[in-house]
């Protein structure tokens, strides 16, 4: 668990807060980067809590953190102080791609963003609407045994494309409805990616977010802003054909105009279809890297789907093992171990120890809707990710089939305990080098 707690000063500030929490040396300037670059940022906030504690103070440019690796410490900060950590902080890269943070994920919390997540609880990622898209989640997935897996045999594939491929293709379809893809729907997702890419990690611009010159020579906001404004015409195409003429004002104090409709579409796009993806992707190295768990959970989804030959989601929720595999993954390899960050609204002592006003934290990832806080790969609290039941729903189906209608094997000469498991860390956390495995299809016995 991790909590990051963030606080903007001026160069010339001198900070008098005797009770801040513990933590590591700093040099002039850049405060805490130089420890934090030389490992994967996560694991390394990991190293330095261990050495400081559970309530970690850190300095990232011209920033303050304070970081939480304690359940406990989660609680106070998620929970009992909810509300005084409700609030993102302002992040120029978010800024950029985001429409000014019109988004969900990104915007200030106040009576705008409430009325956002209303509209999100109730229309576009309620329980009802989840299972509305029951059928467009079947149908896409289904296409696994119709996809190049079953047309070149025993050749090893690149799976971890084919998940990325696979999550964005369902997620198009849900949020634009239709039979199937369009080529001018697909258009947007190569550039996606390449926002994804530009924008994950520890952003320069980010951290020195008063600093033009920062902004300037470091070129990520004019790369930003290059993406922003390719994928906001593809958008505005989008838009014109399938959802404009959706969207009515119902009388809400904040109606849908184009830019919440884009914001919203991007938010979906970069936090759903990619988070899922790479759950599924650390999900199937760890079976591969394990055989028994792998044995196990395709001998559970077997005895669940022989009956029919084809894998749905009412079967699914049968599926006890593997559902545990997947709580598993994310409690090894959470798709974004470092949350959004929060800001705090005002300061508090929390532990004996001073958070100022305007302190930003975010959060790593048993029970992981929120509630258990040694668990929170989808957050807690008011923040908590509303994609949750559309997201698990993406994952087990997924997992599903390929456990189903698929033996897997690792390419010649790779045990299974020398696959590699080496991560990269960005706006989620993949593996460094793509999952290769060779798919041996699968024939039910039918007395």
């Amino acid at each position: 668990m991790v909590v990051f707690i963030k606080l903007r000063f001026s160069f010339g500030d001198v900070v008098k807060a005797p009770h801040l929490p513990p933590g590591p040396w700093k040099l002039p300037v850049i405060g805490n980067l130089h420890q934090l670059n030389t490992g994967l940022p996560h694991r390394r906030l990991r190293e330095l809590a261990q050495q400081h504690g559970p309530l970690m103070h850190l300095q990232l440019g011209e920033t303050y953190f304070t970081v939480v690796s304690s359940p406990e410490l989660a609680h106070e900060f998620l929970k009992a102080h909810d509300l005084n950590f409700a609030s993102r902080p302002f992040l120029p890269s978010a800024d950029i791609i985001f429409y000014n943070s019109r988004d969900i994920g990104y915007v200030a919390y106040g009576d705008y963003w409430k009325q956002m997540r209303k509209i999100c609880a109730l229309q576009l990622l309620s329980a009802k609407r989840v299972k509305s898209l029951r059928r467009v989640r079947e149908e896409e997935i289904a296409r696994l045994n119709t996809s190049s897996l079953t047309m070149r045999p025993a050749a090893a594939v690149n799976l971890s494309q084919m998940l990325i491929s696979l999550s964005n293709a369902v997620t198009l379809r849900a949020a634009f409805g239709g039979k199937m893809l369009r080529k001018q729907d697909e258009a947007i997702l190569p550039v996606l990616q390449q926002i994804l890419k530009a924008a994950g990690g520890l952003g320069l611009a980010d951290i020195f977010p008063s600093s033009k010159f920062v902004r300037l020579v470091s070129g990520l906001e004019r790369k930003l802003k290059t993406l922003h404004e390719t994928a906001d015409g593809i958008l505005e195409g989008i838009i014109a054909e399938h959802v404009a003429r959706r969207m009515e004002n119902q009388g809400l104090p904040f109606p849908f105009t184009n830019v919440e409709v884009k914001a919203v579409i991007l938010d979906i796009f970069l936090a759903g279809s990619d988070s899922s993806s790479v759950t599924v992707e650390w999900a199937m190295s760890q079976l591969m890297n394990n055989p028994h768990t792998m044995e196990k959970a395709q001998k559970e989804v077997r005895q669940v789907f022989d009956k029919t030959g084809k894998v749905d989601e009412e079967g699914v929720d049968e599926l006890v093992y593997l559902k545990s595999v997947v709580k598993e993954t994310f409690r090894l390899h959470p798709a974004a171990p470092l949350l959004l960050p929060r800001e705090a609204q005002e300061a508090v002592v929390i532990h004996g120890h001073l958070i100022p006003a305007k302190t930003r934290f975010a959060d790593s990832s048993v029970e992981f809707m929120g509630l258990d806080f040694q668990f929170i790969p989808f957050g807690a609290g008011r923040r908590i990710c509303p994609g949750i039941q559309y997201g698990l729903a993406v994952i087990d189906l997924l997992l599903a089939n390929l456990l189903y209608h698929f033996d897997w094997k690792l390419p010649d000469g790779i045990e299974p305990e020398g696959l590699d498991m080496s991560e990269t860390f960005g706006a989620t956390v993949r593996r460094k080098n793509p999952l290769y495995l060779i798919p041996i299809p699968y024939h039910r016995t039918t007395a």
